[in-house]
């Protein structure tokens, strides 16, 4: 039995999340918290094996609860739910910077009488963040996960062998693209593009969390938007992001694919045509299969694809999809990918 810890300041949705979690037949709640200071005095005595968080609460918000958490070396995954309103987005990209394994926007704010539309989607986190912290492969250790990349240097005159990187992800990729993101130098030289499968109103978020923390500028992407080198694209919630040969960014809200939108695959295959061998593909952490797709036609188009370690991952979903297509070159763990990065970036520059 999953045992829950369900924090949120009002009682409706403490009670209406509570009976969404007791529904099931594996899962139970263990307690409940209106704060994140109740939380803190609740939670080494229930012990539960999960903790749903509301971010916007008084005395001590998500995010301060969370790292008195980490402070506290109370390792218990958190799934954060948070409004689209307010500071809800911001907060919610500062949980996931700071260990939250995931979140769920709440579908009309902080006091959703129809958050049962996304019971399926909680209780699918709670039994993925439940099954990820008792897999003996999340304690595999990565010796390189830590490191920092060697030194970047470029010369003047050398020729870079990639034009471009896409990188896509899901369940666990914010936290995984700031770690390859920032460690990225402003004179890279070629542009990056994300998608990461995050709803409408947080993508913007994340992009300015970005761009706050890198040395590269970082966007969330509007249609047309011109290309340039040492910036980074995020596709916003709601909308595929394509490249064309325009050198423009291209925006559309046809179906779904794979049940997402933004779609990894959409905007590696269009990339494969514009750029060739001169494009990058990377695939991180996340549930479903998107990015497979696009990786064999990354391949087929003569450009490099590199996928996540699966020591690394919160969700060995994608990678493993976008490896089983056979057209993978290189498997890495996260904190090797900003080196791979520079390695293809410049030639002649290390």
């Amino acid at each position: 039995m999953i045992e829950v810890l369900v924090v949120d300041d009002s009682a409706l949705m403490r009670r209406i999340i509570s009976d969404m979690i007791n529904h099931e037949v594996n899962m139970h709640v263990a307690g409940t918290a209106k704060d994140g200071e109740e939380l803190l005095e609740k939670v080494e005595a229930l012990r539960p094996d999960i903790i749903t968080l509301d971010v916007e609460m008084p005395k001590l918000n998500g995010i301060e609860a969370l790292l008195e958490l980490k402070k506290r070396q109370i390792d218990v995954p958190v799934i954060v739910l948070s409004s689209v309103s307010s500071k809800g987005p911001m907060l919610t990209m500062q949980c996931l910077e700071a260990g939250a394994f995931d979140f769920i926007p709440k579908p009309s704010g902080e006091i959703s009488l129809d958050i049962s539309k996304v019971r399926d989607e909680l209780t699918e986190k709670i039994n993925l963040a439940y099954e990820k912290a008792h897999c003996a492969a999340s304690e595999k250790a990565s010796a390189g996960q830590d490191e920092p990349p060697r030194p970047f240097r470029r010369k003047d005159g050398t020729s870079c062998g990639i034009s471009a990187v896409v990188i896509g992800a899901s369940t666990g990729g914010p936290r995984a693209l700031y770690a390859v993101i920032t460690k990225l130098p402003e004179d890279l030289g070629v542009p990056v593009f994300i998608v990461q499968h995050m709803p409408v109103g947080f993508t913007k978020a994340f992009a300015e969390r970005l761009d706050t923390n890198c040395k590269l500028k970082v966007h969330e992407a509007y249609n047309l938007q011109p290309i340039e080198k040492n910036n980074v694209y995020v596709a916003p919630g709601g909308y595929h992001m394509e490249v064309k040969a325009d050198n423009k960014i291209h925006l559309n809200r046809e179906p779904s694919l794979w049940g997402v939108r933004p779609a990894a695959d959409k905007l590696f295959s269009s990339a494969a045509e514009v750029y060739g061998q001169g494009l990058l593909s990377i695939v991180l952490t996340g549930m479903g299969k998107d990015g497979a797709k696009g990786t064999e036609d990354v391949k087929k188009a003569g450009g490099t694809t590199i996928v996540e370690d699966e020591s690394t991952c919160i969700i060995y979903g994608m990678p493993k999809a976008a490896f089983e297509t056979g057209m993978v070159d290189l498997v890495t763990p996260l904190g090797k990918i900003s080196d791979e990065i520079l390695k293809l970036a410049c030639r002649d520059g290390r």
